[in-house]
């Protein structure tokens, strides 16, 4: 293996205190609800943060698969966005500091990476190590999203994982980063939320909201999420007043909060995802209703719902 070092570029102007916590959220092979983008976005945005270390994106990044954005204007370019993996140096809504690991996640040299971030973390000895994903499943928006804990930290898993299953699942680069640090005993948190399938494809704020609160009970940050739940309630408004409107879509949606309560209230060992005989209305079924139900809201009137 080349030296992983050479992976990456190290401000030299910037002076890392040790101890601090890092949370980690690249985007790729799955960010269901638009959980991790947005969470990464709204941390660079909001927060004061410096560059402490940026990965070389030819090395990690398969353009042609993931290929960044070029502004056309009339008849010449006039703006290049490159992609963007680097390690930040955070400061949270009271001051607290801790490392913030964001970008694309890479689709080369995992193994090279993972031994790249293993050792940032052990230059500046770095306390604990947190990062987020987000997946489908057969869930109601009208319940808390849960999450999936993995890692070394049981105090953690005891309290907020809300489904532990023994199964087999396409790997995130940070996977492998988890793996590696508990090898070294190092302590490691990876929350997976749940988010409801028929809202995947959409950028759900509730999503980022649920990965900040998860980010803040395992390193202690604070971080500042009004923005956030203010257009979250307001998404769940739309949703709500669609369903309100479609009783098809009502019954499906009604399914989904049965299932969920009974498997949250311990009352059967059956999987949240499925009934009885192991069927759950499907992502297309209710998305298929949601394109009934907006078609004909937009032959009703000129102003068509919000997307989902």
């Amino acid at each position: 293996m080349r030296d992983p070092r050479s992976l990456f570029e190290l401000n030299p102007d910037v002076v890392v205190p040790s101890g601090l916590p890092l949370v980690a959220g690249l985007t790729g092979f799955a960010d269901a609800g638009g959980a991790v983008a947005q969470t990464s976005e709204y941390l660079l945005s909001t927060l004061d943060t410096t560059v402490v270390a940026t990965f070389d994106a030819d090395e990690l990044l398969d353009y042609r698969a993931r290929r960044p954005i070029i502004m056309f204007e009339g008849d010449h370019l006039t703006d290049y966005r490159p992609p963007r993996l680097s390690l930040d140096l955070a400061r949270d809504e009271i001051g607290q500091q801790f490392l913030l690991l964001t970008g694309f996640e890479p689709d080369f040299q995992w193994e090279r990476f993972s031994a790249a971030v293993l050792g940032l973390i052990d230059r500046f000895e770095v306390g604990s190590t947190t990062w987020i994903n987000s997946i489908p499943m057969p869930v109601p928006h009208t319940r808390p999203i849960g999450v999936t804990v993995s890692g070394n930290r049981s105090d953690l898993i005891e309290a907020m994982s809300v489904w532990r299953p023994t199964t087999q699942v396409p790997a995130n680069a940070l996977h492998l980063v988890e793996y590696r640090l508990q090898e070294l005993d190092h302590p490691t948190t990876g929350f997976v939320l749940l988010v409801p399938h028929y809202l995947a494809d959409s950028e759900y704020p509730t999503a980022a909201v649920a990965a900040l609160e998860a980010v803040s009970a395992s390193t202690g940050r604070i971080f500042p999420t009004d923005v956030l739940r203010e257009q979250g309630r307001e998404f769940t408004a739309r949703i709500d007043e669609q369903v309100a409107e479609n009783g098809e879509l009502a019954k499906l949606v009604h399914t989904l909060e049965e299932r969920h309560d009974s498997y949250m209230e311990g009352t059967t060992l059956r999987s949240p995802l499925t009934d009885e005989d192991g069927e759950v209305p499907s992502a297309d079924e209710i998305a298929a209703e949601l394109e009934k139900f907006l078609a004909f809201r937009r032959n009703r009137d000129d102003e068509p719902p919000a997307a989902l």
